[in-house]
């Protein structure tokens, strides 16, 4: 069913590139259902330990961190631009 016939001809073509367009539909579906199905129902705990304390704030640290590591990105494509253009 998958090839289509005796050779790879052009049903075999479309029902490939039919599957391989739908699949990732089908996934971010699944996906989904998996986080709405979690987000109702909660993750468990099969260790029982406290995860409070190990929590830090998202906007003082993790976005100074993405901040630096912007600016040293920039920096170096702006070092690479200016110092050895012909590189690019």
């Amino acid at each position: 069913w998958l090839w289509g016939g005796f050779s790879v001809d052009n049903a075999t073509l479309t029902r490939f590139f039919t599957l391989h367009f739908l699949f990732p539909f089908a996934i971010s579906a699944l996906t989904a259902i998996h986080l709405m199905f979690l987000h109702e129902t909660g993750s468990n705990n099969p260790l029982g330990l406290n995860s409070d304390g190990e929590k830090m704030s998202f906007h003082s640290y993790y976005s100074f961190k993405d901040l630096v590591g912007f600016v040293i990105l920039i920096m170096c494509l702006f070092m690479l631009t200016l110092f050895q253009p012909q590189l690019l």
